[in-house]
């Protein structure tokens, strides 16, 4: 059984958290974070994100996962990866297996999917994209790096979702938009046209506000 860190300590962290137990693959260590917010589902705190280097482990033999949560653009889970790499962690894809992901899905060092999301055939995952509850990633989707999509969302078909943005809960993107980086699509939109500016879109269908 392989040995797991979990890197952060909120609520985004107890679902990751329970994913890991019911994927039955890994021991989890404990869990890190800038405070100590007490036990997580049982699980220790292990202090700030520099004691992994007191860690008797050979450098990239400690697998992590990054499970801080993104509402707004994924720049700041970015910079916490990119903040992690003198640690040399592996951070391997985790996937619930309450979860449907077909063949032929590629990419998602950092990934998160969560219990009952669909990724289809053809999709690309980027690092540190995080594909919520219950929602749908169709046949060749390509999310970018640091995407969120939100719970519930359906991304159609041939979407491409550019780097940093987040899809929130229950949009849908029909077939073969493409989203333009760091554009954050609020709750309950419909995207119907691409989007090709960075913003906030809202309504049905999605424009932009800001």
């Amino acid at each position: 059984m392989n040995s797991i860190v979990v890197i952060g300590g909120g609520g985004h962290a107890k679902v990751v958290i329970s994913i890991l137990r019911k994927m039955k693959k890994y021991r989890i260590l404990g869990y890190t974070d800038i405070k100590d917010n007490g036990t997580l589902l049982g699980i220790s705190y292990l202090g700030s994100d520099v004691e992994l280097l007191s860690f008797p482990a050979e450098p990239g033999t400690i697998q992590a996962v990054l499970a801080v949560g993104q509402i707004g653009l994924g720049n700041l889970r970015q910079q916490l990866w990119q903040a992690l790499q003198p640690l040399r962690l592996s951070f391997p894809l985790i996937a619930s297996p309450h979860s449907i992901v077909n063949e032929e899905v590629s990419g998602g060092e950092a990934a998160t999917i969560m219990d009952g999301a669909v990724v289809n055939t053809g999709a690309v995952l980027g690092r540190g994209a995080i594909v919520n509850t219950n929602s749908t990633v169709e046949h060749d989707v390509v999310l970018e790096d640091w995407v969120h999509i939100g719970p519930g969302a359906t991304i159609c078909g041939g979407v491409t979702v550019g780097q940093f943005s987040m899809i929130g809960a229950g949009v849908t993107v029909i077939q073969g938009i493409k989203i333009e980086a760091s554009c954050v699509v609020g709750a309950g939109a419909t995207v119907v046209a691409d989007l090709t500016e960075p913003g906030l879109y809202v309504g049905s269908p999605a424009h932009r506000i800001k």
